[in-house]
């Protein structure tokens, strides 16, 4: 845009003309920016949708721990070996498709010695005493991110035990675990299990994904600023006649 000038134009009209010029620089460049996220979103949809549906790997041992992360790991599906550590479990608050209750957490030694916190699955109030960890010696599911700090307005309260996010380190700290990974795992719904265990395969594998109306949004100021600008032009120019 090149801003008219002219001695019998008002500064104050040379003022606006200057605003309208910077909203539509600033406008269209966040609209380019959704764009580009919105490049990025679809992607990562697709690398999870990937993931998830992939046939299991084996879950990052202790000499991976350090490399894992959301970009690489989040979602991926895993198979671990080994056996539940009984009497260590952790409730974790919860609400899902199946009502209010708690997500169970159990600490699983696997064959490597390290320790994977598994989600068995989610389990309502009044089942929660019983759920005694199963002879199982193969799990799989997918790989999640630790969620430190708690939820929304709620802090998590490990001198209580009373939890609110999945906080990995958290937990482990709270029942003395050591080696324990940086991650847990969703378990998968087990068909064969006991009438009263924890249903796991509940993970929500969902992203909101609004940057193709948010580009729109910022394109269409743009626009409106730069018919602003005309306007302005053309109302300088018949003042000039």
């Amino acid at each position: 845009m090149s801003i008219p000038t002219h001695h019998n134009i008002s500064p104050l009209s040379v003022a606006f003309a200057v605003a309208l010029a910077i909203a539509f620089a600033g406008f269209t460049a966040l609209g380019v920016w959704q764009v580009k996220r919105l490049a990025w979103k679809l992607d990562l949809i697709e690398r999870v949708e990937s993931r998830v549906h992939a046939p299991p790997v084996a879950a990052p041992g202790p000499a991976e721990w350090a490399h894992v992360d959301a970009a690489s790991h989040e979602y991926l599906h895993v198979v671990l070996e080994g056996r539940f550590l009984p009497g260590l479990d952790a409730k974790v608050q919860a609400v899902t498709e199946l009502g209010a209750g708690f997500w169970l957490l159990a600490p699983f030694e696997t064959a490597d010695g390290g320790i994977v916190l598994i989600n068995r699955g989610f389990v309502p109030p009044d089942r929660v005493g019983e759920t005694a960890p199963p002879a199982d010696t193969r799990m799989t599911g997918l790989l999640r991110i630790s969620e430190p700090g708690g939820a929304f307005l709620r802090d998590n309260d490990p001198a209580n035990d009373r939890w609110y996010s999945r906080d990995v380190q958290a937990i482990a700290t709270a029942r003395g675990l050591r080696e324990v990974a940086p991650y847990f795992v969703d378990a998968g719904r087990n068909p064969d299990a006991d009438v009263g265990a924890p249903v796991g395969g509940l993970t929500v594998v969902r992203f909101r994904n609004h940057h193709l109306v948010y580009a729109l949004t910022w394109f269409a100021l743009a626009l409106m600023s730069a018919a602003a600008f005309v306007y302005l032009l053309r109302d300088a120019r018949r003042g000039r006649r």
